[in-house]
């Protein structure tokens, strides 16, 4: 039994070195087949371990891999967005130069006929005012040198096709403007010239440069006869040969002389009105002839039935004789 047992186990002999005794240790069989085992054991979960630490940290950078994948795929799309927002920029600001171009050629020919006007207005000495608010800010100025400043507000693509559209719009809101003014600009140019030749062919200038007047309109004593008349018209004392003016712009429709009238002009003005010069020593116009107001028509005379140089001046309305006075004044006159 002893043997049995001695057989179970191993002695180990330790020796340090020959100064110091050996040293026995007795192990049993069984003991030492454990650490053995315990080893491979240990070894064995440590591989186990490394082996599941290795799968946790080969998983953790396949998701950071498609993480980043992920995050590619966007910044593509986003990046092919962008380009696709730059390419509808590009193109409507293409679109936006072209129709400036356009436009450019619309304002021009707008200006030419607002020159025109101008022109009209400065040679006919039209006065023209008004209150509204596009000329009050008209006394506004602009310099971009001058300081500025402001919160700084980033730009987006999409706020830059935002900003394309709405200046489409205007655009468009111009075009339609500058044809309205097309269209309208030669119908004001023509209402002013017809305006213009209202103002112009009504008489209102004195017509002569004598301011004395020697018979009124209406009923007077005739000095011929001494018996009470109607006076169609006034007459101004002057000197022979003096000049008379033309007391507006019109035509002459009559340059003749008869026996009570002697010499005499009718000019026929707008609106039905007519001015008519008699007792003339001298016409210079013609039948026929356009004259413009303060235009020298005549020189003063006796001519006809008349006691001495004088003009007899008259305005016809519609026909019929009115006050001349109404029309002309001596404020009116070329002095």
């Amino acid at each position: 039994m002893k043997n049995a047992t001695a057989n179970r186990r191993l002695t180990l002999l330790v020796m340090r070195d020959a100064q110091h005794s050996v040293k026995q240790i007795h192990l049993s069989k069984p003991l030492l087949l454990a650490v053995p085992a315990a080893a491979v054991l240990s070894l064995s979960g440590l591989v186990l371990a490394i082996q599941a630490h290795s799968s946790q940290a080969i998983s953790n950078l396949e998701q950071k891999v498609t993480l980043e994948q992920l995050k590619n795929i966007q910044l593509q799309s986003s990046i092919t967005s962008r380009e696709q927002s730059i390419e509808r920029l590009q193109t409507e600001i293409i679109k936006l130069s072209s129709q400036a171009k356009d436009m450019q050629l619309k304002m021009q020919h707008v200006d030419q006929l607002e020159q025109q006007l101008q022109k009209f207005i400065d040679k006919h000495k039209i006065s023209m005012s008004t209150d509204a608010p596009a000329d009050k800010a008209s006394s506004l100025s602009w310099d971009a040198s001058e300081h500025v400043g402001g919160e700084y507000i980033a730009v987006h693509e999409n706020d830059m096709l935002d900003l394309a559209r709405e200046t489409k719009d205007d655009f468009q809101e111009m075009q339609e403007l500058l044809k309205t003014m097309e269209s309208n600009i030669p119908h004001t140019l023509k209402k002013a010239q017809e305006t213009q030749v209202q103002i112009a062919g009504n008489p209102t200038v004195w017509p002569t440069a004598s301011k004395v007047m020697t018979s009124s309109f209406g009923y007077r004593t005739d000095p011929f006869t001494g018996k009470a008349a109607f006076h169609a018209g006034i007459d101004i004392a002057g000197d022979n040969g003096g000049p008379v003016y033309a007391a507006g712009a019109g035509k002459v429709i009559t340059a003749e002389e008869s026996g009570a009238r002697g010499r005499y002009i009718v000019i026929e003005h707008p609106g039905g009105l007519q001015t008519w010069y008699m007792h003339l020593s001298k016409i210079l116009v013609n039948i026929g002839d356009t004259v413009d107001k303060r235009q020298q028509i005549a020189q003063l005379g006796s001519t006809g039935r008349s006691t001495g140089p004088h003009l007899h001046f008259q305005v016809v309305k519609q026909d019929k004789p009115v006050n001349p006075l109404p029309y002309i004044r001596s404020d009116n006159s070329l002095n």
